[in-house]
């Protein structure tokens, strides 16, 4: 594919940025060496080679979801100064 001087343009118009001359010529180039190198990918022979989707095999690691601590209430609030009807008692703070 040939990466016309019009596509740069655009290219910067989607990207909000502004380029050199010098800049231009150089994003086009690259641009092509990246088209080419997928073309070059496109043309190998990938039948029967299974889609992944990462690199690395990957597998989750499920657990039961069980309450191991239990019922803490009453050690949870035997560090709070005030406590009452099983909640915290603090300090007004709205008039």
């Amino acid at each position: 594919m040939e990466i016309s001087d019009e596509l740069i343009e655009y290219l910067q118009g989607l990207g909000r940025i502004r380029l050199s001359e010098e800049e231009k010529v150089s994003t086009k180039k690259n641009l092509g060496d990246i088209l080419g190198y997928i073309d070059k990918l496109n043309e190998l022979d990938t039948t029967g080679v299974e889609a992944m989707s990462h690199a690395c095999e990957r597998t989750n690691v499920y657990r039961e979801d069980e309450v191991t601590n239990g019922d803490m209430r009453n050690e949870i609030l035997s560090n709070s100064p005030h406590s009452k009807d099983g909640a915290f008692v603090v300090p007004k703070t709205v008039e």
